[in-house]
């Protein structure tokens, strides 16, 4: 029953992945995944593309490799190996979801400058509002700041300027804050296709789903086996069962990875 199970969520993350590609590549322009994936927790503004992901990706398949030795102490009634490396499957697991939550919370609180309706906004990756669309240059990014607040200007400025206090940059005039900006440094946008939003955080987030069951399963795995309840029926049957999932899950992020973060 877990293989039909798994064959039938195999085609569910199909659908979706195949709908994000028809999408994907019926657009002129998407998001470049070196630009969107390129913070790392506390390295501020340094540029890393798909470092924070590679280490997101890296700790699933260790919490794989500790599940591949959870059935095998299992095969040989090893009790105390298998709660000792089905905890370290949950604690891989729950790393996991920790870095995706400062994913999510990373792109969606940021500020990104794009140009919207002949001004400069501020704006995070949304449902609703993708900031990564193609480069604006030359003078039509010197008459969007002409029309920017003096908000976002100092938002702009202090981003490259850190000795700046607030309000040092609410003191300053529209004139002298534009005059702080280095236009070449600013990496003004469009928007993009809004759709990248919707897909990234509905797959993303479906997966996550996955590993979140994956946890609390392995977690009553793991009450079970302190419970002696396998011991009692003379096998670790349930461990293996619930190993097949946790692969599946492992399996399904190297096709979200590919999709999202490579192409």
């Amino acid at each position: 029953m877990m293989w039909y199970f798994l064959m039938s969520d195999a085609f569910t993350f199909g659908a979706f992945l195949i709908s994000y590609g028809s999408i994907r590549f019926s657009q002129n322009f998407w998001a470049d995944p070196n630009v969107v994936f390129n913070a790392f927790p506390g390295a501020g503004h340094a540029n890393l593309p798909l470092a924070f992901v590679s280490v997101m990706t890296f700790i699933l398949i260790i919490s794989s490799v500790t599940m591949v030795l959870a059935v095998h102490a299992g095969h040989n009634q090893n009790k105390k190996g298998v709660i000792k490396w089905i905890a370290w499957t949950i604690v891989g697991g729950l790393a996991f979801l920790g870095c995706q939550a400062w994913e999510w919370h990373h792109l969606i609180t940021g500020e990104h400058a794009v140009l919207v309706d002949g001004k400069i906004e501020l704006i995070g990756q949304t449902m609703r509002g993708n900031p990564w669309g193609k480069l604006v240059e030359g003078s039509a990014v010197i008459d969007a700041l002409k029309n920017t607040s003096n908000e976002t200007l100092a938002s702009l400025v202090h981003e490259h300027n850190h000795s700046l206090t607030d309000a040092q940059l609410s003191a300053m005039s529209h004139d002298q804050l534009i005059g702080m900006l280095n236009v070449a440094e600013l990496h003004i946008r469009e928007k993009g296709p809004i759709a990248f939003g919707g897909y990234f955080y509905g797959i993303t987030g479906f997966h996550g789903f996955h590993v979140f069951s994956g946890v609390i399963i392995n977690s009553i795995m793991l009450i079970m086996t302190q419970k002696n309840v396998f011991e009692r029926k003379g096998h670790y049957l349930m461990i293996e069962k619930a190993g097949l999932y946790w692969h599946f899950v492992d399996l399904v992020w190297v096709f979200v990875f590919l999709c999202f973060y490579l192409i």
